[in-house]
């Protein structure tokens, strides 16, 4: 389950990273950006590469939300530990209470 969700974060943020990154650099061109006023001094494909991580890590950030978000009110809910192993007072313990 955790693999699953793992590929619905990273698998759709890494295809919006490529088509961002192909919109973006299309209309931008690297020998051009500054930084804090300051040409950038690493070479095109650094920072092609650079680029193109942080959109998929946007993207990673997006998914996340989402799968963070679309979860049920049982799975936010529910406690993790088994019943036996419950703190005394809380009311789903198994055995006698107090």
């Amino acid at each position: 389950m955790l693999t699953q969700r793992i590929a619905w974060i990273l698998w759709p943020a890494f295809l919006v990273a490529c088509a961002i990154e192909v919109v973006f650099f299309t209309l931008f061109d690297p020998a051009d950006m500054q930084l804090l006023g300051e040409p950038l001094e690493a070479s095109r494909m650094a920072i092609y590469s650079v680029g193109f991580f942080v959109f998929w890590a946007l993207g990673a950030a997006s998914s996340f939300l989402t799968c963070f978000l679309q979860r049920s009110p049982w799975e936010v809910n529910r406690c993790p530990l088994p019943a036996t192993q419950r703190p005394d007072g809380c009311p789903k313990r198994e055995g006698p209470c107090c």
